[in-house]
């Protein structure tokens, strides 16, 4: 059974997302709970994830990376804007 990943992005709209997080089973459980406990979006892409996996805490996210993760940030907003009404 493979374990879970969780990686944890933050955007500030200046430049471009960093990680701010990741880890696997344990550290990747907690990073998820203390997402939910924020109310902080959860997205699952595995394939995001395996690519996301392979930066370090503190690099923002290649170019190649912007349209999916602009995507999920668009969405996550609109989600928000929905529920605050």
């Amino acid at each position: 059974m493979k374990q879970k990943k969780a990686i944890a992005l933050q955007y500030d709209f200046q430049s471009a997302p960093k990680v701010t997080a990741k880890g696997t089973g344990f550290l990747a459980e907690r990073i998820m709970q203390v997402a939910e406990e924020n109310n902080v979006l959860l997205h699952q892409s595995p394939e995001l994830v395996e690519v996301l996996s392979t930066l370090e805490i503190g690099d923002e996210i290649p170019e190649t990376l912007y349209l999916a993760v602009a995507e999920i940030i668009a969405f996550s907003h609109s989600l928000k804007d929905k529920t605050t009404l």
